[in-house]
């Protein structure tokens, strides 16, 4: 059991039978005597993505959802169906792609993640921080053109659109953040 009081961003909780990860947390204390200190959360569901809002007592506790987290590797797609293989058992598993339009901006073939099983089920994967990926549309800067920091647009390998500085072109690699989907460096070598 989790008390609510330790609640951070990124903490996972059981609520309803049903996979939650806690995304804001405020706590509001009492205007009046005896008032019980509030807990105030935004909460998504695993599963759906929906998010909610939900408000605890300081005391209250809720349960750990029971997880198994897994080494896997990203094999191929079907249309809206996605193939990964655990990587110490050779199990495959799928997702489609409404569970997973996120992650999959930044997810090549026989890339390497970390499933998510909930209740023997595999619900959603986890991306490492940061991954590298080949620019393949850009804009050549401008010379002369480095004043401030301005930025262009620069197109992904896996189609994702990034803010970059004038200097990087077509082909370079670049270290791209995966919990912002930002631009954070050029890849060495």
């Amino acid at each position: 059991m989790i008390q609510v009081t330790d609640f951070k961003k990124g903490t996972r909780i059981e609520l309803d039978g049903e996979p939650f990860a806690v995304e804001f947390v405020t706590t509001q204390s009492p205007s009046a005597r005896g008032g019980a200190t509030l807990i105030k959360t935004k909460v998504r569901n695993i599963r759906s993505g929906q998010l909610f809002d939900r408000v605890f007592k300081a005391g209250d506790r809720v349960k750990e959802p029971d997880f198994e987290i897994r080494q896997a590797q990203y094999l191929y797609d079907e249309g809206d169906t996605f193939y990964f293989m655990d990587t110490s058992t050779y199990e495959q598993f799928l997702l489609k792609r409404v569970d997973i339009e996120y992650e999959l901006q930044f997810l090549r073939a026989n890339d390497e993640v970390r499933a998510l099983l909930f209740n023997g089920h595999c619900i959603a994967i986890e991306l490492p921080v940061n991954v590298e990926l080949e620019v393949t549309q850009t804009d050549p800067g401008v010379r002369g053109d480095t004043v401030n920091s301005v930025q262009k647009p620069a197109t992904l390998e896996t189609g994702l659109v990034v803010q970059v500085p004038l200097f990087v072109n077509v082909g370079d690699r670049l270290i791209v953040d995966t919990r912002e989907a930002r631009y954070l460096k050029r890849a060495q070598g």
